[in-house]
Parts: C-alpha cells; structure tokens; sequence
C-alpha cells in the first residue's frame, strides 16, 4: 500500500509519542528508593520544562558543601495542583531538598519534597518516587 497524505497526521502522532517515551524514564531504573538524602541547597537556576522541573544548586552545609547538584522533580501541572508556582524557588533561596539519590552515583536526586528555610513552607515534588516522607526506617511508599 503506499502512503497518502491522508496517513501523515498518524505518522507525525506517532513519531511524537516516541519521543515523549523515550524523554521519560521508570523511577526504579535511574533512583534508589534505599538511599534517601536530605541536602539544605542554594538554588542557582530553577527549569519549568516538560517532561520534569528541575532544580540546580549547590550544597550550603555538611560533607557535600560547595558541590552542584540536579534535584529533578513532577511536571509542571503536577506542581502547580501541589501549590507550586513559576516564582516559588528564585535563584539565592536556601531550601531543604529530601528525595532519593540516582543509581549512578551522580549529583542527581528525585526530589519528594522542597522546604523553604525562611518560611518553613513545605512543598511536594510531584515525584516518580512518590510524595510521602519516610521516618527513620520506612521507605517511602511507591507509585504503581
């Protein structure tokens, strides 16, 4: 059969689904739930991009002080249903990032929540790995 242009729309809804996949990842294959962190972070830059929102920072305090990291969390909708807005992080703000480490050992987290150190504000990530904060020996309790 050959094509018309009566098969492009599908063609070019196809090709974009195939992107939008493979732009998105598993939870389980890039993070590990068993090794959560707690980072007090500067914020340098936040990203309000599709598929994830990123925030960039570098450590304020302990053993990781003065070091970049990437706290990736939900998608935009998801964090503004969570309360979220555009202007809730601006570069210099000092939060409280709990999440789960990546697998790689890189400077990356999942971020699950985001406390504002000057008002105490807690805000949830809308992440993979979901929103509830463990206690001292509970795991956090994953999507399906």
């Amino acid at each position: 059969m050959k094509p018309s242009l009566f098969h492009l729309p599908a063609l070019v809804l196809g090709l974009l689904a195939a992107a939008a996949s493979e732009a998105h990842h598993s939870f389980p294959a890039q993070y590990d739930i068993d090794k959560p962190i707690t980072l007090t972070v500067t914020v340098s830059k936040v990203e309000w991009t599709n598929p994830h929102i990123f925030i960039y920072g570098e450590v304020s305090e302990g053993e990781r002080s003065g070091t970049a990291w990437a706290f990736e969390m939900g998608g935009p909708n998801t964090l503004l249903r969570k309360g979220w807005k555009r202007d809730s992080l601006k570069p210099a703000d000092v939060v409280v990032i709990e999440g789960s480490l990546a697998r790689d050992g890189s400077n990356l987290v999942n971020a699950r929540s985001v406390t504002l150190q000057a008002t105490g504000r807690k805000l949830f990530a809308g992440s993979s790995g979901g929103d509830e904060v463990p206690t001292a020996g509970q795991k956090p309790s994953t999507p399906p």
